[in-house]
């Protein structure tokens, strides 16, 4: 009896101290917030307001300057990127919109998981729909006419390099409200013949405009491919090796993506392939780009880079897409950006 006692005695310890930690790291990130959520001087204007997925010429993005405005979907004119930004009240850690459609990727903290969730919005960012995620946040995509929206989560592990990296990319059909829970359950053409494998992976979906067609990320034995998928017939077949986060440009001629430089490395360069040719253009971006790339039009790609001495911070960076010139800071403090009108 007295043996049982102690063991319980361990048990309940156990269990409280648990209980101890877990309370900690969420009272610890939720400091860490809110220091986030303090206004730094020099930083962007940001004020609260009112704006639509369907107003022409302005540049949508998960605001990530610090203040109280900080992960709220907000806007600037696309002519003065630099300016005042309006910030609604949704708040997104990955965000993408079109056509008056937008997706907003939550991610909430607790003591035992996270709590994830994907956002319906239509043009005013009411939530028409809500859907649980499978796990972490990682990208958002809506198709050019809205009627897709495809969103990429970390199943388990949150970094490309770890040991038990996994994702899971779904797709909506935003009339129907029909769900593919999961790209995986697509066929798959791999050098021309019929591929199966127990380690298969999607992420980084991007639409064309026929609503149909489809490129995204396949990942299996140790390589990505770029493959382009038909939303009607659910299969996917493999074009080139050695691609990453896809974005397909406007006029559905090229396609941006992030290539792996270094064999076993977190280290990616940008770059535009043609899809005629298939010939691929180094941009005059430098750095490691770990985002999945926007259009802002033919001529110009826009991404994500870590802010400078800023933690959980980034900046949008913009550069040609031919390989000439030189990246230009578009947006500070933001990320997810999505071009509107």
């Amino acid at each position: 009896m007295t043996s049982l006692r102690r063991r319980l005695l361990v048990l309940l310890a156990a269990v409280l101290v648990l209980a101890g930690v877990g309370t900690g790291v969420v009272l610890h990130a939720a400091a860490r917030a809110d220091r986030a959520n303090q206004p730094r001087p020099g930083g962007p204007a940001v004020s609260a307001g009112t704006f639509t997925l369907a107003q022409k010429h302005r540049l949508a993005f998960v605001n990530a300057a610090a203040g109280p405005h900080r992960t709220a979907v907000a806007s600037v004119p696309s002519a003065d990127p630099e300016g005042g930004r309006i910030a609604s009240g949704l708040k997104c850690a990955r965000f993408y919109a079109a056509a008056g459609t937008g997706i907003c990727l939550q991610s909430n903290p607790g003591v035992l998981k996270q709590s994830n969730r994907a956002l319906l919005l239509d043009s005013r960012l009411r939530t028409k729909r809500t859907f649980p995620l499978a796990g972490t946040p990682s990208r958002a995509r809506v198709s050019p006419s809205g009627r897709f929206a495809a969103w990429t989560v970390f199943v388990s592990g949150e970094s490309y390099s770890s040991a038990f990296f996994s994702t899971r990319t779904s797709v909506l059909d935003t009339r129907t409200m029909r769900l593919t829970p999961s790209l995986e359950t697509f066929s798959i053409v791999k050098d021309g013949k019929p591929y199966h494998a127990s380690d298969i992976n999607f992420w980084g979906v991007t639409f064309a405009s026929d609503d149909d067609t489809f490129y995204a990320t396949l990942n299996t034995a140790n390589k990505t491919y770029l493959v382009r998928g038909s939303l009607s017939r659910h299969t996917v077949t493999t074009l080139v090796e050695n691609v990453e986060c896809p974005s397909l440009s406007p006029d559905g001629t090229r396609v941006a993506f992030k290539k792996r430089v270094l064999s076993r490395t977190d280290l990616w360069h940008e770059y535009v392939l043609d899809l005629r040719t298939l010939r691929e253009t180094p941009l005059a971006e430098r750095h490691s780009v770990d985002d999945q790339a926007t259009w802002l039009d033919n001529r110009t790609v826009v991404y994500a880079l870590p802010a400078d001495g800023k933690v959980g911070s980034s900046d949008l960076w913009s550069v040609p897409a031919d390989g000439s010139g030189r990246p230009h800071l578009l947006v500070a403090g933001a990320s997810s950006p999505a071009p509107l009108g």
